[in-house]
């Protein structure tokens, strides 16, 4: 008897490594990775027949992670922004 057995997205894992990441060592660069690869992964799933490729999860997962270490990062630098402003403001010049 031949079973098949499902493989695991690399792209879910690739997504969910590069999400964890993203909090380490690669703060912006590895989330955008993330949730290009989770994206990617999930579509992969989607298209392939069904119960051939899981993964779902971990790409889930890298993406959550990715999407939020890029909003912690638009408001870090939406953050800087308001205070150089603010503080050019503060020193007279307009």
């Amino acid at each position: 008897m031949n079973t098949v057995y499902p493989r695991t997205s690399s792209m879910a894992v690739a997504s969910l490594i590069f999400g964890i990441l993203a909090y380490v060592f690669l703060p912006f660069v590895g989330a955008l990775v993330a949730v290009i690869c989770g994206h990617s992964a999930r579509s992969e799933i989607r298209r392939a027949p069904p119960g051939s490729i899981e993964g779902d999860g971990l790409a889930v997962a890298g993406l959550v992670l990715g999407w939020i270490q890029l909003a912690f990062a638009i408001i870090a630098i939406a953050f800087v922004v308001l205070l150089v402003f603010g503080a050019l403001a503060f020193n007279g010049f307009r």
